[in-house]
């Protein structure tokens, strides 16, 4: 059936619309056809915004779905609950999870003992990065560590831009550097619109952790 076939009986804003919608299909197939790139990706989840860490876990939740295997270092996490540890502990017992367990480095108030902690969570991190098993390696508030000086930036990148080629590594946390950023596929900046808690909110079950 011809193109002016099909459009008989459609309306001014029907046809409209089809017409926009094939001009945008022809732009999508088109930056479709032309990415023909294959291998893992970095990805750095930064910004002052809620959802960071939820991303990450959600493309957790998109390799399993693909039998991929994942590996998850949380830094700084580790003494608060957290659901979505709770959930990979009891449901995904083939998700190599660790956990860095000290809190956060405002209530530690111990640098030296901060920086122990990030060095033995790191070894961790580097074991999963140099691992070709692994599909996917998420490095949750990564950038902390960095920012803070409790791990050695340059080991950090290289260890990032040498993991196996098909294997994809997801970094988050507010900043990170610009030398962190550099080696990046993709960034995502989380803005902070409004934050129930600075209106008095608690943290709540579910929702914040």
């Amino acid at each position: 059936m011809s193109n002016s076939n099909s459009e008989v009986g459609l309306s001014a804003k029907q046809k409209a619309h089809k017409a926009k919608m094939q001009k945008h299909k022809k732009k999508v197939d088109a930056h479709i056809a032309a990415a023909q790139k294959e291998r893992g990706l970095a990805l750095l989840l930064t910004g002052n915004g809620k959802g960071k860490t939820s991303s990450a876990f959600g493309m957790v939740i998109r390799a399993l779905g693909y039998q991929q295997k994942v590996g998850i270092v949380q830094f700084i996490k580790g003494i608060q609950e957290c659901g979505e540890a709770n959930f990979i502990q009891k449901h995904c017992p083939t998700v190599d999870l660790y956990q860095m367990g000290t809190g956060f480095t405002w209530n530690t108030q111990d640098m030296e003992a901060d920086c122990l902690a990030a060095e033995k969570t790191w070894v961790h991190a580097e074991r999963l990065l140099s691992d070709e098993q692994y599909d996917l390696v998420v490095l949750d508030e990564l950038t902390y560590m960095l920012g803070y000086k409790y791990l050695d930036k340059d080991k950090v990148i290289t260890a990032i831009e040498n993991r196996p080629v098909e294997q994809s590594v997801v970094v988050t946390g507010r900043g990170g550097g610009s030398k962190l950023r550099s080696i990046m596929d993709t960034i995502s900046d989380v803005k902070d619109v409004r934050h129930a808690y600075r209106d008095g909110y608690k943290a709540r079950k579910g929702i914040d952790y």
